[in-house]
């Protein structure tokens, strides 16, 4: 996979406790492309239908394999991951007709302004 740089800050904090229970309708996964920079995320189950989060999960399985112990796993900068979660949380028509490329130039494009 290739390595994308993304502008801003991360406003995302890591969670210490792995353990803290998951709102219902919710799952956790563990999103960065970094080892030592992941951080663990809830996001609403029913995402992980949509197109784009499937083609991310396509390309992680890919790079590190589909076999592994814990939650979820996304290798994907966390910016780009927020902003994904964003459009499908606002309901962004626009969510359901993009691409990655077209996610990616989207975000690069919100990062220039």
């Amino acid at each position: 996979m290739r390595k994308l740089v993304w502008c801003g800050k991360s406003s995302v904090s890591r969670r210490s406790s792995k353990a803290e229970a998951v709102p219902e309708g919710h799952i956790r996964v563990v999103v960065g492309e970094v080892e030592t920079e992941l951080v663990f995320l809830e996001m609403e189950a029913n995402y992980l239908n949509h197109p784009l989060l499937e083609k991310l999960l396509s390309l992680t399985g890919e790079e590190y394999g589909y076999s592994y112990e814990g939650a979820l796993r996304i290798a994907c900068d966390i910016r780009l991951f927020q902003y994904l979660l964003h459009l499908l949380s606002t309901g962004n028509p626009s969510a359901h007709y993009m691409d990655l490329s077209d996610l990616i130039s989207n975000f690069n494009f919100q990062c220039s302004n």
